[in-house]
């Protein structure tokens, strides 16, 4: 099972649209100016953080040949290293830069990716590659918040939706086209190209937000508590790395009860400063919000099916049916595109009122992919009449659900808590992602070792997330817009 036994962080897929045209418009400079070129400088960014969560998947067997003397379990930290530091800093990125301006932080950590992805490529050894790709995600985490947040700013309310569409799309078509470009550039060089064809692509993007984003002044004086945002982002780092490596290293490992311990403390403790700080953390009032904090609820339940989904999609090709990293790639591309549409017409298409509907419609359809490939998964070796068709199913399924989530969940926002906002959304869906991986990593490698007969459980699992997500769409009928 070599790669599919070991968990690693799953493909962060995209955090759509804010359609949200009753919410008033971002006061800074330059709002609704040059929103177009703002939302493809953004979209840019965020197809290259998407990108490096999946293009190292496919990537495995050439790393370990490249450093025969490590042992798989430390070696999967190449990926998951990435994946802890996103999430862990997804809510304090947010925080940040509402404080000191979306376009300083938006600069700076696309350029830190940049010089972090180079240092990445030229690792000579495998804990200098682990090292790089952390500090690789920790500077995504300051990426994505930023962005949406100045989509969500400088754009007019009446085409906010739109123009968020467009953001997520090229966020899902960034995480699902990952392991087609990853098994691609593999195949035509070595791993060391896939942290190198960011070089010229993160600097254009730099290049452009330095001309394209209007300067911003500063929300507040007073940067997040120093105390409270160390305990929140080593608190969530130590429950994900918790979560990730416990189906691994076991679940009663003294390793993994100190990680899921401490991390659920000082998470405890971010927040118990948070409720009395004047600049906490985490913006407790954001989660008193119960539009916004059931569309939490809903990124978690989705993340988790999703992430478990997005890992398991190409494993299971190259485990079960003996697919090459190429192929494997290459066969859960067709979803993607479907993903990016399934985006842009939510965004465009579907009101402010009927995205309830459009989540509903999303997680269900996605659910139905993973029940599709439950039902054959130990019985069918047609790619063509079964995991195409699902993976289809499935990629329009995500594209319609995220865009929708982050509609719902957008659109209870004040503009001046945009950042901060989606860091914490992204933070839940994140969370869910390491629970989905936990628990998928457990049922390949419990009872049997991994063998083709998990599998079918693996597809249920992200059915039944997914039902869950779905029935949690009605209790966001209706909800208003916060105005402050």
């Amino acid at each position: 099972m070599n790669e599919t036994s070991s968990p690693r962080p799953a493909t962060p897929v995209p955090a759509p649209p804010a359609p949200a045209p009753a919410a008033p418009p971002d006061n800074g400079p330059g709002t609704g100016a040059g929103a177009g070129r703002i939302l493809a400088v953004t979209s840019a960014a965020t197809f290259l953080a998407f990108l490096d969560s999946t293009v190292v998947n496919v990537a495995f067997p050439d790393l370990r040949a490249a450093f025969p003397e490590v042992t798989l379990p430390r070696l999967t930290w190449v990926v998951s290293a990435y994946a802890v530091l996103f999430a862990a800093l997804l809510a304090s990125a947010g925080r940040l830069a509402d404080t000191l301006g979306r376009r300083s932080l938006f600069l700076g950590s696309t350029l830190a990716f940049t010089a972090t992805s180079l240092a990445a490529a030229l690792a000579p050894t495998a804990d200098l590659l682990i090292l790089a790709r952390a500090l690789q995600g920790a500077a995504a985490a300051g990426m994505i918040p930023a962005a949406l947040g100045l989509v969500l700013a400088h754009t007019p309310p009446a085409r906010r939706a739109a123009a968020l569409g467009v953001w997520g799309a090229a966020g899902g078509l960034a995480a699902a086209l990952g392991p087609s470009v990853g098994g691609l550039l593999v195949d035509l060089a070595d791993w060391r190209a896939i942290f190198l064809v960011n070089l010229p692509i993160g600097l254009a993007v730099a290049w452009a937000a330095a001309r394209a984003l209007p300067a911003e002044p500063r929300r507040t004086s007073r940067l997040p508590d120093p105390l409270g945002t160390a305990a929140l982002v080593l608190g969530i780092g130590a429950a994900v790395a918790g979560l990730t490596q416990g189906a691994e290293w076991g679940w009663t490992a003294p390793a993994v009860l100190g990680l899921l311990t401490g991390g659920a403390l000082l998470t405890a403790l971010a927040v118990a400063r948070s409720h009395a700080h004047p600049a906490p953390a985490v913006d407790l009032d954001l989660r008193h919000d119960r539009t916004f904090a059931r569309a939490n609820l809903a990124a978690l339940l989705f993340g988790a099916g999703m992430y478990a989904w997005l890992l398991a999609g190409p494993s299971y090709l190259t485990a079960r049916w003996d697919f090459s990293a190429l192929e494997a790639g290459l066969g859960v591309t067709p979803g993607a595109f479907l993903a990016m549409a399934g985006s842009l017409v939510v965004g465009r298409k579907v009101p402010p009122h009927l995205q309830w509907a459009a989540l509903a419609t999303g997680t269900l359809l996605f659910a139905a992919n993973a029940l599709l490939m439950w039902a054959w998964a130990d019985t069918s070796t047609s790619y063509a009449q079964v995991f195409l068709p699902a993976g289809l199913i499935g990629g329009l399924g995500v594209g319609v659900a995220l865009t929708a989530l982050a509609a719902l969940g957008s659109r209870s926002l004040p503009p001046q808590r945009f950042a901060a906002g989606t860091g914490l959304l992204m933070t839940s869906r994140q969370l869910g992602g390491a629970l989905g991986i936990a628990a998928m990593a457990a049922l390949l490698t419990g009872g049997t070792g991994g063998t083709d007969g998990s599998w079918e459980h693996v597809f249920l699992l992200c059915a039944l997330t997914s039902l869950a997500a779905a029935a949690t769409a009605p209790a966001l009928r209706g909800r208003g817009v916060r105005k402050g």
